[in-house]
């Protein structure tokens, strides 16, 4: 096949129309779509010799993931061809409206938050991206619905780097009848640690002074989540 047919070929324009990503999204719905078929809608555009599609599957080979995509700082993300500051932009901006479209589910659920799916697709989107350990609190009101999400500690965490004093007093500020406590595993390990269970133990004596009950503590590990109520760890 000569250069100029083989270029023909890889126009997307050219390829069945059900192979098309916007195409097979429209007809057949967004789950049937792989990665590399989801970040060409995305990325809307390839480059000269490359159409949008084996760009994204160049850049998903390149990054490793998806997720590496999307916790990729400014920098890593414009070094790579075919990409740059707008795209960047545009990604950030598309992550943060999926963050406040599950905050805002969360906070119609109108039930008991201690298991809940769309709780823990809220905190995975708040959360799994992150490469530092933080530690954030849900609180919620008698009806368990949310009522603020606070992130209040950051870096290693163990007993001693997360204070009780602060959870207590950011409990009475929001008049929080409860609490779902969470915070992230950037090596992927979806297990709670010794010290894991120290810290939950530490905060729901302290909660407890006040009335204020810890539903559940839920680790984001990539994405998964552990939960404490779950595994029948909470005291």
């Amino acid at each position: 096949m000569t250069k100029e047919v083989l270029l023909k070929a890889s126009l997307l324009k050219n390829w069945p129309e059900l192979e098309r990503p916007r195409e097979k999204l429209l007809n057949l719905g967004s789950a049937s779509l792989s990665d590399a078929e989801l970040l060409a809608i995305f990325l809307r555009t390839g480059v000269q010799g490359c159409n949008v599609v084996e760009l994204s599957r160049e850049l998903l080979t390149s990054f490793g993931s998806l997720a590496a995509i999307f916790s990729a700082s400014e920098q890593e993300f414009c070094a790579k061809h075919g990409l740059g500051v707008a795209k960047f932009v545009q990604l950030q901006a598309c992550l943060e409206m999926s963050k406040r479209y599950l905050a805002e589910q969360l906070q119609q659920q109108g039930c008991t938050l201690t298991s809940s799916q769309a709780t823990k697709d809220y905190l995975l989107s708040e959360l799994r991206f992150e490469k530092r350990e933080i530690f954030a609190v849900l609180f919620l009101d008698n009806q368990h619905q949310v009522l603020a999400f606070e992130r209040l500690f950051f870096g290693t965490l163990d007993a001693a780097a997360v204070y009780p004093r602060v959870v207590v007093e950011q409990a009475l500020k929001q008049h929080a009848a409860a609490v779902i406590l969470t915070h992230n595993h950037p090596s992927g390990v979806a297990e709670a640690s010794i010290a894991d269970k120290q810290i939950t133990n530490r905060l729901s004596q302290a909660l407890a002074l006040i009335d204020v009950r810890v539903l559940d503590h839920i680790i984001v590990a990539a994405n998964q989540c552990y939960s404490f109520a779950e595994h029948n760890d909470l005291s």
